[in-house]
């Protein structure tokens, strides 16, 4: 079941967001927010899509007052209403890298602005809607801290039972992939198995991940972690291949 190992590029991004925790702490507000207005109910009970959002944003230690604070956001009413939309940005960095970002904004302007400066002061350009899309495959991630379930055959039984597509070894974590229509029913069948869940999420993965060079890699990192500032951009996905290799050079930085 265990697959080609894609956990450095998750755990070098998760390390670079734990960086900027206040800019990041505003973008898990800003989602759980939009979950909750989409859904058209705070309690994440019954609003599957809040209730994954509230999961990504305690995997990230947003305290409860602020989780509370973003939903009570989102049924509020005249100066106090969210009025956030959601927008895609595609387009390539240094050496052909694809990048795919998505936006929560209240002001497509000022956000278009900032990412169209952002790929062109970092060797990026700019693409249309669509010209990278077919690069990347909408996955279900769920990870779940290994000491909840640290013999790996027990738990490769427990993912199988669950309906889980793939997953691996992930340091102190194991991750588990899914179909992205099946991340709920996953977790809620690892749940119902005994098995905490640490954080649910919907991701991107690249189908077929690009090698580059060390020194390539650090180019491409500069524009992603530009683009990871702009407090709009909620998720920002590559199709750069990080190896273990280049993760620790860029660790090193």
């Amino acid at each position: 079941m265990s697959g080609h190992s894609k956990w450095a590029t998750t755990k070098h991004r998760k390390a670079a967001q734990d960086a900027k925790r206040s800019a990041l702490f505003s973008k898990l507000s800003r989602n759980i927010t939009v979950a909750a207005k989409e859904g058209g109910d705070p309690n994440p009970d019954n609003n599957a899509s809040l209730s994954a959002a509230i999961q990504k944003a305690k995997g990230y230690s947003l305290p409860k007052d602020k989780i509370d604070a973003a939903i009570k956001k989102a049924f509020a009413t005249g100066s106090e209403a969210a009025n956030y939309e959601t927008v895609v940005y595609e387009g390539y960095g240094p050496c052909g890298i694809a990048i795919y970002c998505e936006a929560l904004t209240d002001n497509r302007n000022r956000t278009a602005a900032d990412v169209r400066s952002a790929f062109s002061h970092h060797g990026g350009n700019l693409g249309t809607t669509g010209s990278v899309a077919f690069q990347f495959e909408r996955k279900g991630q769920v990870t779940v801290d290994k000491e909840a379930c640290p013999d790996e055959d027990e738990f490769m039984m427990a993912v199988a039972e669950a309906g889980g597509d793939d997953y691996e070894d992930g340091d102190d974590e194991w991750i588990v992939y899914t179909d992205s229509s099946a991340l709920g029913t996953v977790r809620d069948g690892l749940t119902a198995q005994g098995i905490e869940i640490k954080g649910a999420e919907l991701t991107m993965l690249p189908t077929t991940p690009n090698e580059v060079t060390i020194s390539d890699a650090r180019k491409v990192m500069r524009l992603i972690d530009k683009l990871e500032e702009l407090e709009d951009l909620q998720n920002v996905y590559h199709t750069m291949d990080i190896t273990d290799e280049i993760a620790e050079a860029l660790d090193e930085e």
